[in-house]
């Protein structure tokens, strides 16, 4: 199959590996010295998205934010200008559901297809080829990336309609966030009161406060190994994607609220670009401890 993959950063650059290690012929742009390697396996670099649309049956989407998305598919030589009928557009980027809709409708207009489909699980899961990829489209569209889907995750799951991949990947960011901010405090709190946090931990991994955040993350946290799997800058965003359709929604979200602030705190620490772990830091700041 000829894929078109746009978005070549820490997540986009195993993704595009796995498939083109597959056997398809993959379709890329804006080819930088730390995707190289994927032109030297057999990778093709185009011009602009509008050229890689024109020689790709599929286009996959991984970039950072909703207007990165638009404009790569609607901008000047962006993908709606190279698509034909019948083709497929796959966005696993994490941006706005009621966006994504938007995007849909405007490319069913031209008689193409398109599935939302965020991922989970960082940069590990992206190298792995385990990444939890949350898809929202028809089920027979579904049907026809999954081959592909699998070159890349393990927990394959259509949520519903178009939208609702992104709607889920939504929630898993607050999890998350709220998960990792909790962790956080805990081992924050473990070291003020002069506990040994990594023995704190050690306990908590044995009882009902476990999880993989406290296993992964606090492992970090306590390590202080921050270099970014997930960047807390990008943490961000999603919180933000979060609260503005609350805000539409009319639903409250208290908690992730306070900890978009934390991260808004973080990154004007000088800390947006490490892991979102290194959230640490900035309770560490708040409680007067030396990180």
């Amino acid at each position: 199959m000829k894929i078109g993959f746009i978005g070549l950063g820490v997540m986009g650059r195993p993704m595009a590996g796995h498939l083109l290690a597959a056997g398809h012929e993959l379709l890329v742009h804006r080819v930088k010295p730390a995707s190289q390697h994927l032109v030297d396996a057999g990778a093709v670099a185009k011009e602009s998205p509008r050229a890689v649309a024109q020689a790709a049956d599929v286009v996959i989407l991984m970039v950072p934010d909703t207007p990165d998305v638009e404009v790569v598919l609607f901008g000047p030589e962006g993908v709606a200008e190279g698509l034909s009928k019948g083709d497929l557009v796959i966005d696993m980027s994490s941006i706005s559901p009621v966006a994504t809709k938007d995007f849909a409708a405007r490319l069913a207009a031209i008689g193409v297809d398109y599935l939302d489909a965020p991922v989970s699980g960082g940069e590990v899961g992206a190298r792995n080829a385990a990444l939890t990829i949350m898809v929202g489209g028809k089920e027979e569209i579904f049907d026809r990336a999954l081959p592909l889907f699998q070159l890349m995750g393990k927990n394959i799951n259509r949520v519903g309609g178009v939208g609702d991949g992104q709607t889920a990947k939504v929630a898993n960011q607050i999890i998350v966030a709220l998960t990792i901010e909790a962790v956080a405090e805990a081992l924050t709190f473990a070291k003020q009161a002069g506990a040994d946090p990594a023995k704190v931990r050690e306990a908590l991994m044995g009882g009902f406060a476990s999880s993989r955040i406290l296993e992964l993350h606090g492992e970090r946290m306590i390590q202080r190994t921050f270099d970014p799997g997930f960047r807390i800058r990008l943490h961000r965003k999603d919180l933000a994607l979060a609260l503005d359709a609350a805000r539409t929604l009319e639903v409250a979200l208290p908690n992730t609220a306070s900890t978009a602030q934390l991260m808004n705190a973080a990154l004007a620490l000088g800390d947006g670009d490490k892991d979102h772990s290194g959230l640490i830091r900035t309770l560490e700041a708040l409680a007067g401890a030396k990180g």
